[in-house]
């Protein structure tokens, strides 16, 4: 576990559709969590309409010390940590922001997968709104796919980006 005091980002697993209805009654005790939600268009037979749906269905990150751990299981939608290696899951602060840049953006949808990409290069996004995100460039099926990985749940977010959205970010050789 973590410190007392320091605050780190947990992965928790939630009841099937449940994702909101956690993020609602964690929020209202206090504790700090993020659902990655993005807007998508569904279709009924007799309409079309756009709703906020989870990108991660089924996860929600807890930003918690260890004081709250116990805390957080009491909810009645929520089914356990994600464990990694025997321990729950943290996610890095900065991976959390990455994820939390890319959804508050609509001009590129983002797609989640598990699949494990070959490491790309490193790559920058040069327009807007996502300028300054950096991340990895992965190349599938002659689309250039941008990819920020969460790699304690190993998920990919991904982007389809243009060529000339991106630059490379030059490793240093000595």
């Amino acid at each position: 576990m973590t410190p007392t005091k320091s605050k780190v980002w947990y992965v928790i697993y939630t009841r099937s559709r449940s994702e909101k209805k956690v993020l609602a009654d964690l929020t209202a005790s206090g504790i700090t969590c993020f659902v990655p939600m993005q807007k998508k268009l569904r279709q009924w037979k007799d309409r079309k309409k756009l709703v906020e749906a989870p990108l991660l269905p089924g996860y929600c990150f807890v930003h918690i010390n260890r004081v709250d751990y116990d805390r957080v299981l009491h909810n009645q939608n929520v089914i356990s940590y994600v464990i990694f290696e025997g321990k729950a899951a943290i996610v890095p602060d900065n991976q959390i922001e990455r994820v939390r840049e890319m959804v508050e953006q609509s001009l590129f949808p983002v797609e989640v997968s598990f699949e494990n990409f070959i490491s790309g290069q490193q790559v920058e996004i040069i327009v807007p709104p996502l300028t300054g995100l950096k991340g990895e460039l992965v190349k599938t099926h002659g689309n250039n796919r941008f990819i920020i990985r969460i790699d304690s749940i190993s998920i990919n977010c991904m982007l389809d980006i243009p060529a000339d959205g991106i630059v490379l970010i030059p490793t240093d050789k000595k």
